[in-house]
Formats: C-alpha cells, structure tokens, sequence
C-alpha cells in the first residue's frame, strides 16, 4: 500500500509539472505573439509615418517655395490663402506622421520627444517631467513603446478625466527601469474600462517589453501608472 501510494503522489506531482511546464510554455508563446503582432505594427507604422514625413511633407514645403514665387498681379488676399492652405497642409502632414511613428525619435531621444510632447499640449494641460540623472538612453524598441504608452495616457486624460495636470516620472537603476504616470482627474473604475481600446493598447505595449505593471486609481482623486522594465530576460510577475 505505501508503495501504491507513493507512486500515486510520483505520479500526480509529474503530471501537475508537466501541466505547469506546458503552461508556462504557452504564457511565453502568447508573449511572442503580441511582442510580433506590435513589431509588425510599429514597421507598418514607421513606413507610412515616414513617407508622409520625407515624401509628402517635402513636396508640400516645395510647393508652398514655389507658390510665394507665382505672381499673383498684387492680389494679397489670393497669395495669403494659398500661403494659409498651404502651411495647414504642412502641418496636417506632419501631425499625422508623429501620430503613426515617432519618426525622429531614433536621433532626437525618448526624453525630447516627451518634451515636445509636453510642449505641444501645454496650452491644454500642465504636465511635468522628472528624469533621474542616470537615465541612459535605451533599446529603440523599449523607447517607442513608452513614448507610445505616455502619449495614450495624456490623450485619455484630456478625453476623459478633466484633470489639470500630469506628472511623468522616469528613474533609471542597476536592476529595472521605472515609468511613473498620474494625473489629477476623476479617474476611472478598471474593472468597467479594461476593455477599451486605450487601456488594451496600453497593457499590450507593457507586456510586449517584458515588464511589470500597476494602476493605483482613486475616483474623484486621480489614477496612477506604475510601469518596471527589468534589464533582464526574466518573465514579469
């Protein structure tokens, strides 16, 4: 009988590790899945991105030179339109390729980009940046999925919360990189809003870069992003 049972106890413990072995294969392959499906994305992204920035954007600064050359026979308000068209177009362009693809974000870095990101909403909101000193710049990747994960957030701020500020943290150590984002607005209930796009582009891109994340939201009071990136290849808990 205690021969029975032991083998019984080998038994069962081999087919519970088999199952967690087989689990923790299939968690890793869903992992690779979305990290493959967001690559994709972001290529498709960075090639349109980048052909409305170099191709069309470029044509349209060609056309708005060679249109201040046309003589319009002294009729300003002809040349003042063109010229008004023109510099919207210009613009339109170029906000539709930064909202693809951070197309210079390569050569500029992650913390100028959040900059300009700050400065393009600050007659909106007030947002403030805080970067540890031993910030290092890091794997393009990693830099395009947090530039994304900020720019979601503020967006749904401004849809949603009537906040009048933000606040972005980034520290950077020896073991993990940190990404705090709060806000001062009404917040929201996790359980009722997880299914929504915004939320699932945000986990998505958190989980395509290996890492851990938190909300701490308190309704009438604010909600709080807190993102840990480890320098490792070991699975987030």
């Amino acid at each position: 009988m205690s021969f029975i049972l032991l083998a019984y106890r080998s038994f069962i413990k081999r087919i519970i590790e088999e199952k967690n072995v087989q689990h923790e294969a299939e968690v890793l392959h869903q992992k690779n899945l979305v990290l493959e499906n967001i690559k994709a994305q972001e290529s498709e992204r960075k090639r349109i991105a980048v052909m409305i920035h170099d191709d069309i954007g470029n044509r349209l600064n060609i056309l708005s030179l060679w249109l201040n050359n046309i003589d319009t026979k002294g009729d300003e308000i002809i040349r003042k339109n063109i010229t008004t068209q023109m510099s919207s177009l210009i613009d339109s362009a170029r906000s539709i390729s930064h909202s693809l693809y951070p197309v210079n974000l390569e050569t500029v870095g992650l913390v100028l980009y959040i900059e300009e990101l700050i400065a393009n909403l600050s007659g909106r909101i007030n947002i403030s940046l805080n970067v540890s000193p031993k910030f290092q710049k890091k794997d393009i990747f990693i830099e395009v999925q947090l530039y994304r994960i900020i720019q979601e957030f503020t967006t749904n701020v401004l849809k949603h919360s009537e906040a009048t500020k933000v606040w972005i943290y980034i520290k950077d150590n020896h073991n993990n990189l940190a990404v705090v984002i709060s806000d001062n607005g009404e917040s929201f209930d996790y359980e009722e809003v997880k299914k929504g796009m915004g939320i699932k582009n945000i986990e998505s891109r958190i989980k395509s870069m290996n890492a851990a994340h938190k909300w701490k939201n308190i309704l009438g009071k604010g909600s709080r992003l807190i993102i840990k990136i480890p320098y490792t290849n070991e699975l987030s808990n």
